[in-house]
């Protein structure tokens, strides 16, 4: 069996590090380019970087920080917000990372996901949704709505079939945040990510809630991910990632362990 991954997050807002809960009520906390260092030395499997008000601001992204953070890092960098066009791809890929994770951009544009995927490979391409709980109805039957623009605007898209959609027209992976667990650490949503990961035949990572190891587990085995993504449990100091992997791994989840 594959290892899991486990794979910090690091939301950046004019530079600095920054979490919120349920993408709101944002607080500076830190360097991004430190942080990811620190997190590569203890084992991290992979860094994702979102520039969380780009898109929102209708710019690009801070290429300076991911040229920073690809220099301290030797593990896959994964980086979204503010990508709306290959040129868009391309920029942030030569400023150093190996992924492109394209959310809002591919929302408004889904060819973006196709022409990325034929330009520099599926691999490279990562379909980021944020979702969110909403009552069932003829246009979202699973009851989970893609959200653009950092929680701010709701598309009117079904969370499966925009999975469905985004897998079909080339993304190699996809990122599934629970706005509703986001930065609660009360767990991931377990039904949202184990009905996305049973629709597509690519990985899914699982992202919003991780507040212990357990969580995590939980993702990997009974919400089907290939990857857990986490931010708080790991950016206030409560879990070192050897910690964490150790735990998962003592409940007979396959890890990549350095140490």
């Amino acid at each position: 069996m594959l290892s899991k991954r486990i794979i910090p997050c690091l939301d950046v807002r004019d530079g600095k590090l920054t979490k919120g809960v349920k993408f709101k009520g944002n607080v500076d906390i830190g360097d991004p380019v430190e942080t990811a260092r620190i997190y590569y030395e203890q084992g991290a499997d992979e860094i994702v970087f979102y520039d969380i008000t780009a898109s929102a601001e209708g710019r690009g992204i801070f290429l300076d920080v991911v040229e920073k953070v690809a220099s301290q890092i030797f593990i896959p960098f994964s980086v979204g917000g503010g990508i709306g066009s290959v040129a868009d791809m391309r920029a942030v890929l030569l400023a150093g990372a190996e992924k492109v994770s394209v959310n809002s951009g591919a929302v408004k544009n889904p060819d973006i996901i196709s022409e990325g995927a034929v330009a520099f490979g599926s691999q490279c391409v990562v379909l980021g949704m944020d979702v969110k709980r909403v009552a069932k109805s003829e246009a979202i039957p699973s009851g989970f709505e893609v959200v653009i623009h950092g929680g701010r605007k709701f598309t009117g898209l079904d969370a499966l079939e925009w999975a469905k959609t985004g897998e079909a027209l080339g993304a190699g992976e996809i990122c599934l945040n629970s706005i509703d667990a986001d930065g609660t650490k009360d767990g991931y949503d377990l039904e949202l990510t184990r009905l996305v990961a049973k629709s597509v035949h690519i990985p899914v990572i699982a992202s919003g809630g991780a507040g212990h190891p357990d969580h995590m587990a939980d993702a990997l085995t009974k919400g089907q991910a290939s990857a857990a993504l986490i931010a708080s449990i790991v950016h206030y100091g409560e879990y070192t990632i050897p910690q964490i992997k150790e735990h998962i791994a003592a409940r007979g989840v396959p890890m990549r362990m350095i140490w």
